[in-house]
């Protein structure tokens, strides 16, 4: 009988730790109601008092309405009211039509109403004319009219042009008109002998005529005295240094250019 008595004791002992042990301290509801606050999983909306859950309640709606018209994660509909709803979806619309319109963001034409959708047909087309006149690769010719492609090959000619005569590598001579082949013929020439003159470069002095093939031998030829004079690690003492000054050879063949020029 004394040990029946004493074994009901002390399991009513540990029922009332267990229940002291769950049961909510100040701290507990303190934490519940920061964890409700902050929109955590954990928030027990039992733990609150009619008021705080009031208040709890407002807050997330409000915060649910945020992100409904702002776009910035994922909206609840079901919790909005019927005014509300419809502010959220003015705000849905003009959002995607925004997106269409700027290609930022996700666009859902389908969503477009005639008229958003007549604007952004226009853009789109206006972006393709651009894409086209500035060689973009996502030109589509299609799109295009008669008179816009007039223009767009225009422009391509002109940029070719300006390849020709700054990025050779690049050229594309076949869409030249004859006087333009001159007139890059003459760039590249002039290209060419500069780069023969400064040691800068490509030279190729197999296109040189004489007379500026002399030229670059006497600029070569002084500046190797110069490098050897200064016993630089350029120099090469095989070259046979030529004696007449580089200006005597310069004049000579601004005469002779002078001279074949009249003879035209």
């Amino acid at each position: 009988m004394l040990r029946a008595l004493v074994t009901f004791l002390l399991f009513g002992v540990l029922l009332c730790t267990a229940s002291a042990q769950t049961s909510p301290t100040a701290s507990n509801r303190t934490q519940n109601l920061r964890d409700c606050l902050d929109g955590f999983g954990t928030c027990n909306h039992s733990l609150l008092t009619s008021e705080q859950a009031r208040e709890i309640a407002k807050l997330q709606h409000d915060q649910n309405l945020w992100v409904c018209l702002s776009g910035n994660g994922e909206c609840d509909h079901s919790a909005l009211s019927p005014d509300e709803s419809k502010d959220v979806a003015a705000s849905e619309q003009r959002r995607n039509a925004l997106a269409c319109e700027t290609t930022i963001g996700v666009c859902n034409q389908a969503l477009l109403t005639p008229a958003e959708e007549s604007t952004v047909v226009q853009i789109q087309k206006e972006q393709n004319r651009l894409n086209c006149e500035t060689g973009e690769s996502s030109c589509n010719y299609d799109l295009l009219s008669a008179a816009e492609a007039t223009k767009v090959h225009q422009s391509e000619r002109n940029h070719n042009l300006l390849r020709c005569q700054t990025e050779p590598e690049l050229c594309d001579k076949s869409m030249l008109t004859s006087t333009e082949v001159k007139e890059v013929a003459t760039i590249e020439y002039q290209r060419n002998l500069l780069a023969c003159k400064a040691d800068e470069g490509y030279c190729d002095q197999s296109l040189l005529s004489p007379v500026d093939a002399r030229e670059v031998a006497a600029i070569q030829s002084q500046r190797n005295a110069l490098a050897c004079e200064a016993q630089d690690e350029t120099c090469n003492e095989s070259l046979s240094v030529i004696p007449q000054n580089v200006d005597a050879f310069r004049k000579e063949a601004t005469d002779l250019r002078s001279a074949a020029s009249n003879r035209k």
